[in-house]
């Protein structure tokens, strides 16, 4: 066994260049000075006796060694934190500090409706949130940036847990003077590929929709222009087109001060899953099953379940 280990300061330093590219900006994210990281740096260099880092003046590059020693101190440090979570869980669940990732398409429609549930069963609980898009909280899940993700189902997140809290449906948004009187559904085979306006890349809704339309052919043909649901009900409102809408979003008024008219989908799967992910074998597994339990409830007594 080797006499002296690296410090978990030093792989985090390690792991913040990478990330970051750049000395200033790591040293920003550690919380210390330039120089501090750079020292603690060398320090590592010096104990493991090999380069980890090339430094020129403009570019911070990694050795090949180094990639795979950031990579391997990434996992150490999530494990070392893992440590820390088992002994909170043991404890009192669903106190301390929480990290959570939310997609765009669930962030604005369901938090004001269940954080004050969540604050009124677990008041030791700090939740801190992180709006990303789909990828990228899989992403930040897995580098332990994040602990827990609600997210819309399916998606291939890697190697999660998830815990279903509710269906949200799928409904087809047209401009109000288009119909006098609407139909009280309306079949995927009804919809104008031409006319379709959907989120752009990056947004797990847009693939949600093409699938529950189950037509190939929409993937091209869809005008893929929207950055966010906003958006795009303003530009169904103005007669650019029609859209998907998940219902939590309509539920919560995102057609107010619309002539929006909105009409579910009719089709064998016409709702995504809304779904609490953690990573697999994480020690607050339990807490992330109460804290489902608490989303479930919150959902039910809002009536967002369709």
């Amino acid at each position: 066994m080797a006499t002296y280990l690296p410090t978990l300061k030093q792989l985090q330093y390690l792991v913040a260049l990478e990330e970051q590219g750049h000395f200033g900006r790591a040293a920003e994210t550690c919380f210390v000075t330039q120089s501090t990281l750079s020292a603690g740096l060398r320090e590592l260099e010096s104990l493991l006796g090999t380069m980890l880092v090339e430094r020129t003046r403009r570019v911070v590059r990694f050795t090949p060694l180094g990639s795979r020693i950031a990579t391997k101190a990434r996992r150490v440090l999530r494990e070392a934190e893992e440590l820390a979570d088992m002994a909170r869980a043991a404890g009192k669940p669903l106190s301390g500090d929480l990290r959570m990732g939310v997609i765009p398409t669930i962030a604005p429609f369901l938090l004001p409706r269940i954080l004050p549930r969540l604050r009124a069963e677990w008041p030791d609980l700090k939740l801190y949130l992180r709006e990303e898009t789909t990828g990228a909280a899989c992403d930040s899940l897995h580098r332990g940036h994040l602990d827990c993700v609600l997210l819309a189902l399916p998606y291939q997140c890697g190697d999660v847990e998830s815990l279903k809290l509710f269906d949200d449906r799928l409904y087809v948004a047209f401009p109000g003077g288009q119909a006098i009187d609407p139909p009280p559904r309306i079949a995927p085979e009804a919809i104008d590929e031409t006319q379709l306006l959907l989120l752009e890349d990056g947004h797990c809704l847009k693939d949600h929709a093409l699938a529950a339309c189950n037509r190939p052919e929409l993937r091209s043909e869809a005008s893929m222009l929207g950055t966010s649901l906003h958006t795009l009900v303003q530009m169904v409102d103005n007669g650019l087109g029609v859209t998907l809408l998940p219902a939590m979003a309509i539920r919560a008024g995102i057609l107010r001060h619309t002539s929006v008219v909105a009409v579910p989908l009719d089709a064998n799967h016409p709702a995504r899953q809304i779904s609490l992910v953690w990573r697999r074998g994480s020690p607050r597994e339990r807490e992330f099953q109460l804290m489902g339990e608490s989303l479930i409830g919150a959902a039910a007594l809002d009536g967002m379940s369709d």
